[in-house]
């Protein structure tokens, strides 16, 4: 029987958490200034040809026609009309995108996006995602997850394991896995084999400490004692139940996204790494991903957390050609483009708190970037920064009596804010300036 029709969620209010938060899903739409917004969580960013096809379709007939990447591998449809709900949800139910009517807003893997296409990884880690979401879907307690509660699945190259997730699996070598939680350095090593069941074990753990706290608590990081009194414990129940385990210290790495371009992958085959220009794409340049994955590629689209697809499988001798129409078509196939490492909340006039059009202003300021490894730039409507990255970051948010404050966030510190006026070549000068890698 299809899921029922989604119905809309309430502002969240982060000093009382008794109940559950109200992140947005495929059943519960937020209602947006542009319209009502639907999130499709696609564990791992994986994403089939065939499915990509029936979101676009359903962005253009339902929504503004427009698809939306997350900083988490998810897709945004926005612009829907209050009506569509039963709609959408039938839609996502027969397209295999909601397995689990209770489940469809905790399914929040990351994943890294090149594991088992480069040789870089330790192990291709995508059977842990497929063995996590269904240990998920099956688990009557993970439904008291919220919708913000992150797994991260990382094949050795700390790609994801520097996003902060709050139950992190790093592949190592030798077979075996790090279980990370939140941002500690402790870490569980435990056999390979069974770290998908450890990391629903950490987030079960997680609800019993967040529900004897009475914290209500969405993440580890709002636990009261922090993430080391729930590591003890996660260690503890693994030791009890006679799996092998072993505490070391790994310092979180720094992580970096796939590189832009061509991705050197096994059996004579590419993968085609591109960004999308704030995360966003229409429906042509959806198109030629879409096109480009079941005509020539592996049939599937890898949807990463720096808002970018890596499409699998291409055949060498055209992946090169293939790279160059995914340019012809606006998608940021390089470091050089201005669009690379640029991203921005939705603003207005989508979002009623943004101060300013940043999508508009972070386009008609657009420069490309200064040589060597520029700083990733974040323009935000308003003091949330939503959708921000994690490390280090150029910081441009929209101040309230106009204009922009630019400054560099560093390991969570952010330096002394640079005014600057609501000038396209004032504000082009002031984000270059603050993008220069300084040693």
């Amino acid at each position: 029987m299809p899921p029922p029709a989604p119905h809309f969620a309430q502002p969240d209010d982060a000093r009382f958490r008794s109940r559950g938060d109200a992140c947005p899903g495929a059943l519960r739409l937020h209602r947006a200034d542009d319209g009502a917004l639907a999130r499709v969580r696609v564990p791992g960013g994986v994403l089939g040809a065939d499915q990509a096809d029936a979101l676009r379709e359903l962005a253009g007939r339902l929504g503004d026609g427009e698809l939306y990447l997350t900083s988490r591998g998810n897709v945004q449809l926005r612009g829907l009309g209050a009506e569509c709900g039963g709609e959408l949800a039938s839609r996502m139910y027969e397209i295999g995108l909601l397995p689990s009517e209770r489940h469809e807003r905790v399914r929040n893997v990351v994943v890294s996006p090149l594991s088992g296409l480069d040789g870089r990884g330790e192990r291709d880690v995508r059977p842990w995602l497929s063995v996590l979401d269904a240990l998920v879907c099956a688990s009557e307690e993970a439904v008291g997850l919220s919708g913000r509660f992150l797994f991260a699945l990382d094949d050795g190259r700390g790609d994801v394991d520097a996003l902060g997730a709050d139950v992190t699996l790093r592949a190592r070598a030798g077979g075996d896995a790090e279980l990370r939680i939140g941002a500690l350095e402790s870490v569980a090593r435990i056999p390979g084999g069974e770290a998908p069941r450890a990391a629903l074990l950490a987030a079960t753990v997680f609800l019993s400490m967040a529900d004897a706290s009475g914290s209500g608590a969405w993440r580890v990081s709002d636990l009261p004692g922090g993430a080391g009194p729930l590591f003890d414990e996660v260690v503890r129940r693994l030791g009890a139940s006679g799996l092998p385990v072993a505490r070391a210290t790994v310092p979180v790495p720094d992580g970096a996204p796939p590189a832009l371009g061509l991705v050197a992958g096994p059996g004579g085959t590419d993968a085609l790494s591109v960004g999308l220009p704030l995360g966003r794409a229409d429906a042509a340049r959806w198109r030629a991903l879409t096109d480009l994955a079941r005509d020539h590629g592996a049939g599937e689209l890898r949807l990463t957390p720096w808002r970018g697809v890596v499409v699998p499988g291409v055949r060498r001798g055209r992946a090169s050609e293939a790279l160059d129409a995914l340019e012809a078509v606006g998608l940021v196939t390089g470091p050089g483009s201005p669009w690379s490492g640029v991203n921005a909340c939705v603003g207005r006039p989508g979002c009623a708190k943004s101060l300013s059009d940043v999508r508009g202003d972070a386009a008609s300021s657009l420069r490309a970037g200064p040589p060597g490894r520029a700083l990733p730039v974040h323009w935000s409507g308003c003091e949330r920064r939503c959708g921000h990255p994690r490390g280090a970051w150029v910081d441009v948010v929209a101040g309230p009596d106009g204009g922009y404050r630019v400054s560099v966030v560093r390991d969570g510190e952010r330096g002394t804010p640079v005014r600057v006026a609501d000038d396209p070549a004032a504000l082009a000068d002031a984000v270059a300036a603050a993008r220069t890698p300084h040693t």
